[in-house]
């Protein structure tokens, strides 16, 4: 009998399967919307790195359950586990997975009411994000002092 870690761990490796998918249909999107390579390549990495390390960091969750983990993530998370996070990362951040949540509801994989929350989230949390951001970064100057 597996174990509770065997068994999320076998639960992650489907996740990032059907991810992988989703991920190649995200960059499609955004090739027919005309965006750039360099553009589409930093919405596709951030976005992977938000479904396939993130949501699967310690245990298993799926795209649509990210639609609500999504404060987690940027308010804490983030700051502190990515050496490139600032609030520009934040920004851009937020844009693609945006974008990937759109494409998410266009082909059915969320619904209405779960990119709804997700941008209801974005907007009203974006200032404390922001906030913490930069509480991180001074922390981070006092520490280097």
């Amino acid at each position: 009998m597996a174990s509770d870690f065997e068994l999320i761990e076998m639960k992650q490796k489907q996740i990032r399967k059907v991810n992988s998918t989703y991920l190649s249909d995200f960059e499609k999107w955004l090739k027919n919307k005309g965006l750039t390579e360099k553009t589409i390549k930093k919405h596709v990495s951030n976005v992977d790195f938000y479904i396939n390390e993130y949501l699967c960091y310690n245990d298993a969750y799926d795209v649509k359950e990210g639609c609500y983990l999504i404060s987690s993530f940027l308010g804490d998370w983030f700051p502190r586990k990515a050496m490139w996070s600032s609030c520009a990362a934040i920004k851009a951040t937020t844009a693609g997975l945006k974008k990937f949540y759109m494409v998410m509801l266009e082909n059915n994989i969320i619904d209405q009411g779960d990119y709804d929350s997700f941008c209801e989230t974005v907007k009203e949390e974006m200032p404390d994000w922001l906030d913490n951001m930069k509480r991180y970064d001074d922390m981070a100057d006092d520490y280097f002092i």
